[in-house]
């Protein structure tokens, strides 16, 4: 099966998510706090739950010789399956809780453990974006619209994006600090939705810390099939310590780079 098969399938999940996240106003929600008592409050909904294994039985029933990794139920599937689908049913609970409507769906299809299609999907805003292979678009009731992140190339110049400057720990947040002094506009809050606008050309950069595989396995062909560069803070590709620097530019991230070791 090529990628535009896939492709079709993860809209499907995207779908199915959307009737658990989106029927919130008529069901309450139950909260779990997944952290321990001592560390920051990590919420989990019922919803993040439903959705993501609505997901994942659909995935089992279509592809059992996939694997699906999920942010609340782990991995399941065959151990050596060569695709794998990565599943965050909830990105931006926070904000999901809050009754925003900036948090979104992500999944990724993993083949051979790299991510190769990214689905991030803002449900209350109504728009997708959708990277595989050359291909990079938002989806919106409208149609189609081609995704290409800005040419900006300039710290001076850049509209800047993290989560939540107090998830940076020690020595991160003067880190931090020093590069958002150095920025055009800071902007919180928007978890992996800054990435779609850092792939539509709204977002110029975004740094993140401590993220999980399940949080950006997705984002990362979006940025890159829209002309952004994705990678970590050292200038390399090694995601796993969830240190990220996504930017519309290779300039632009090789800056950010030399600013973050300076």
């Amino acid at each position: 099966m090529d990628l535009q098969a896939f492709a079709r399938f993860a809209n499907e999940l995207a779908d199915l998510a959307r009737a658990h996240t989106l029927a919130v106003d008529t069901a309450p929600r139950v909260l779990t706090n997944k952290a321990f008592t001592s560390a920051p409050f990590d919420p989990v909904t019922r919803d993040d739950r439903l959705a993501e294994a609505a997901m994942r039985s659909l995935i089992l029933a279509r592809f059992p010789d996939h694997a699906v990794s999920g942010e609340e139920g782990g991995r399941s599937g065959p151990e050596q399956a060569h695709y794998c689908w990565s599943l965050d049913p909830i990105d931006g609970t926070r904000s999901f809780i809050c009754g925003l409507p900036s948090w979104t769906t992500l999944i990724a299809l993993l083949e051979g453990g790299g991510p190769v299609l990214g689905l991030i999907d803002a449900p209350r805003l109504g728009q997708r974006y959708l990277a595989y292979g050359e291909k990079a678009v938002l989806i919106t009731p409208q149609g189609e619209t081609p995704l290409r992140t800005s040419e900006c190339r300039t710290l001076a110049d850049a509209r800047f994006s993290t989560t939540d400057p107090f998830l940076f720990e020690g020595s991160e947040f003067d880190t931090f600090d020093r590069l958002r002094s150095k920025v055009k506009i800071t902007r919180f809050g928007l978890d992996g939705y800054a990435y779609a606008r850092l792939a539509a050309g709204t977002i110029d950069l975004v740094v993140e810390s401590g993220l999980k595989a399940h949080d950006f396995n997705a984002l990362i062909p979006v940025v890159r099939c829209a002309g952004g560069t994705i990678g970590d803070w050292w200038g390399a590709d090694d995601f796993s310590r969830g240190a990220i620097i996504a930017a519309a530019t290779d300039e632009l991230y090789r800056k950010t780079v030399d600013t973050l070791a300076s």
